[in-house]
Order: structure tokens, then sequence, then C-alpha cells
């Protein structure tokens, strides 16, 4: 999906997305391989939830002491040489890492995946000033040569299909390639390597930053990473400010969530971490090392009590393959950086809870699949409920459904309106059932019957069959047995009368 596909609203999206029986069937296949690469992995790894709540305490404690952990981290971060950056605002960030690369008179940079830098759309920047940004990861040079924002937190392309991909690759190449999936890797292995060894820069993001060190750790399964951050002579890492653990012994329960949960490995193909520049007898690494500490909007979230476990997340994308809103609409129809439920959730909370971005909440069924899937317990759909409620509370509710809302309290509160109203249903859907089911697409109903059938009322509703139900159930229970109940009546006789019953 192109940028400007990508405007409108939410439904907007949503229906293109609905409508693109490549990308539900695409997106479908490749979340359900996740999804069960995640459970075999976690299955074969025993006591997973246990590690779950060891993650989420990890966590919980390192958000609840952030400026303690961040401001050790930024201290032994400079003492390993490290150049170490807070920037409050997203403006200020770009305005940071714009600034190292005229220092530099930079002409190219290479990176790694990132989604802070996706989130302040950081390569439009750098192209703003005449610096060619190259994504190094796969999917992600995919998807920048079609002009296209990530789809997938874990597979950015995911939305592709390698024909597609060999029309965009045999643009780039100048000569017709084929769609073969070794072949096209190998033109972009050699077509990267030239930049990698071209370019004055290397950007990364980070996954975890190690406070008792000063590290920095870079999960990845290509290797692209480590030649970001080895060959350039400098490094800029963009780091929201998160993404903080106290120590290596943390993340070694961190190294055994996140590869499970994202795709299903045991470990990640590469793991590095990087204690400041190069030293004098390092065989490689970059002369000069920046981090850059993101805000932007993440603060607001401290010390809300409603909202401060969203800063707990490892960015696996777990919740987006176990999510079945996701898995038919894709990344695209978020219209944010992040999508799927975490996205729905953090693209609000990092907007300050705009009325603009506070309809992706409503694109969930509050199934709490995604908590179910999430390594460190995040209660998204309870978020998305706290959302939800903030939106009505903000005056920024819907009109008709209030109204609805109103009229099915006022039925439910009261049980003869509500036998009546059903007596009304039976005979009104008449005019419209049809094989069991109703199809017309008028009023509230046409969202729900594009892609559904509304099933018809039931001849007979619970209430009334219950009547019938519990005479079954008592004919089906057998009396205790009379020797047994004589014993238990003379135990109970005993006791009230102040005795103890002997067995």
């Amino acid at each position: 999906m192109s940028a400007a596909k990508a405007n409108g609203t939410v439904k907007e999206r949503a229906e293109l997305a609905l409508n693109d029986e490549f990308l539900r069937k695409a997106v479908k296949f490749t979340t359900e391989r996740l999804r069960l690469g995640k459970k075999n992995a976690s299955a074969d790894h025993g006591n997973w939830d246990e590690w779950r709540e060891r993650g989420r305490q990890i966590r919980l404690h390192t958000i609840a002491h952030l400026d303690y952990y961040l401001n050790l981290f930024a201290d032994n971060a400079r003492a390993n040489g490290v150049h170490v950056h807070f920037a409050d605002t997203g403006e200020e960030a770009v305005k940071i890492a714009l600034q190292i690369a005229e220092n530099k008179s930079a002409k190219s940079v290479v990176k790694s995946k990132s989604m802070v830098t996706e989130e302040l759309h950081l390569n439009h920047a750098l192209e703003g000033i005449g610096v060619e940004a190259v994504e190094t990861d796969l999917g992600e040079y995919i998807i920048q040569l079609a002009g296209e924002t990530p789809s997938h937190i874990i597979i950015p392309a995911i939305h592709k299909n390698r024909h597609q991909i060999a029309e965009l690759l045999s643009k780039e190449a100048g000569e017709t390639l084929p769609p073969d999936t070794s072949i096209l890797a190998g033109f972009v292995r050699k077509k990267l390597r030239e930049k990698f060894l071209e370019a004055d820069i290397g950007m990364t993001g980070c996954n975890f930053a190690i406070a008792e060190t000063g590290s920095m750790v870079l999960f990845e399964n290509e290797g692209n990473a480590r030649m970001v951050s080895t060959v350039p002579k400098t490094q800029i890492t963009l780091m929201g400010m998160e993404r903080i653990i106290p120590s290596w012994t943390d993340l070694e329960v961190m190294a055994t969530l996140l590869p499970r949960s994202a795709t299903g490995q045991k470990l990640t193909v590469y793991m590095s971490g990087i204690t400041g520049p190069r030293r004098s007898k390092d065989a490689d690494g970059p002369e000069e090392m920046h981090i850059i500490i993101v805000d932007n909007g993440r603060s607001l979230q401290l010390g809300d009590p409603e909202f401060q476990e969203l800063l707990n997340c490892i960015r696996c994308g777990a919740c987006l393959n176990a999510c079945p809103v996701y898995r038919h609409i894709g990344g695209h129809a978020y219209g944010g950086t992040y999508s799927g439920p975490i996205g729905a959730v953090l693209t609000p909370a990092l907007k300050k809870n705009v009325a603009e971005w506070d309809d992706i909440a409503n694109a969930s069924s509050l199934c709490g699949a995604c908590y179910e899937a999430c390594p460190v317990k995040i209660p998204l759909h309870d978020m998305l409920v706290s959302l939800r409620r903030r939106k009505v509370e903000a005056g920024h509710d819907n009109r008709m459904e209030t109204i609805g809302m109103k009229g099915f309290a006022a039925l439910a509160g009261d049980s003869l309106r509500m036998k009546t109203a059903l007596k009304l249903g039976k005979l009104g859907q008449k005019l419209v059932a049809r094989d069991g089911g109703i199809r017309i697409k008028i009023g509230p109903l046409k969202g729900w019957n594009t892609y559904r059938v509304t099933p018809t009322l039931p001849k007979q509703s619970f209430r009334e069959q219950w009547g019938t139900l519990e005479a079954e159930i008592r004919s089906g229970l057998q009396e205790m047995d009379p020797a047994v109940k004589s014993r238990m009546e003379a135990i109970v006789k005993q006791r009230s009368k102040g005795g103890h019953g002997h067995g």
C-alpha cells in the first residue's frame, strides 16, 4: 500500500485491505505460520508462563525506575566513548541525526531495521539534505524500492509475493530477474555490499540497552545489522527511551522470550552486543558512535495506571499474529508505523489520544488473544477499552452508537421489554430472512453483512427453553445415598450442639 493509499479513515483503509484477496491470503498464511512457530517453540521450552511472568516483572521494574536506569545507561555509555543525546520530541531527534550527518559531510547512510526511524520519518529528512538512506534488511529494502511502509513489525513486506518483488528488483537491476527467491536474494546481497562499503554512516535501532554497562543489543537474522555497525566510520543508534533493561542477566530472559514470540526461533541468528566505538585493539567497528534516546510521547504514559505497561513492549509482533482483525486487514489499515493491537494502543498514546487516531481502538474484537500471545503480558485488550472510554469522555462519541446502546440498556434492563422485543424481532425477521440468515445491507447491518451473514433469532430463546432444561437437569441429578445422607445429617446436628463429629 502506497503512502497515498494509507490516507483516509481506518474504515476506508480496512475496506481497501478486505477487497485485496492476495493481501488477505498472504497475511493470513504468514501470521498463521508465525503463530504456530511461536506455539511450538514456547511449548518445547517448557514453563513458558513462568518465563512470561519473569519478563513482565523485569519490564515493570525497569519502567517504574526508568529515570534511574536511563541515567545509569547514559553515564556508562559515555564512559565507553559514546556520544549520548536525549530528544524530547521526534523533531528534535531528527534534528540531532541530521546535524551529525552534516558534520560528517555524509552522502550515504546504510540502515538496519529500526521502527523508531520509521516513526520519525527519518529517511525523508535525510533525503531532504541530500543524503541517500538505504534500508539493508531485505524486507525493508523491498518496500523502500516500492515507496511503501512496513505492513508488519517483524516481516515488513508480508504483503508482497515473489513476482511483485522480482518486478521491483528488475527495475533496480536494469534487467529482467526471474521470480526465483535465491536469485533475487543474491542480487540484493551483491547490491547492498556495495552500499555498505560506500556508506559514511551506519544507522541502527536498538532491541535492548543494558544499563549496567552502557551497551546496546541488536537481534537480527540476516547479518545486515552487523555490517551496518562495523563497516561505516560513524554509527548512529536511535533508541526508544523504554528499550532499557538493567543487566546482562535480564537479557537472558529477553533473549528467550523475543525470538520465540516473534518468529518461533529458539534463538535469533545474530545477537550483537555493542559497547562503545572501536578501541585500538579492535578489528572492526565505528570510529565514532552516537546514541539518540527518543521520548516522542513515551513519557506521557509514565504514571498512568491504564497505559504505563504499554512501555513494557519488546516489539516481537506476537500480538499481530494472534489478532483476528490484523490477520484480515494487514498493517497498512492502521495508518501508522505500529500496527496490530500494539499499534492500536501505541499510536493514539504517542499522538496524545487525539480524535484522529482514536478510531484505531475500535479496530478490535476485544477477544484478548493479544494478551495471551504477549511475552510480557501487556493487557492490550483492557487498554483498548480504556481508549474507547476516554474517547467518549472527551466528547468524540458516535451519536448513533450512543442512542443504540441506550436503547439496548433500556431493553436489557427490563425482562418484559426484552421478551416483547424478541417476539417482535421474530415476526419482523420473516420479511428479510432467507435460508436461515439475514443478508440485507441497510442501516446498522450494512457493515456486518458486507462480509458476513447475520443469523436469525431462534424459534425459542434461552429464557423460553429454560423451564424444560431445568427439569432435564434436575431429573439427571443422582440422589445422595440414604446411608451417607443420614451420616452427614448426624454430623451436622452434632456440630450444631458444639460437639465434634467423628468420621
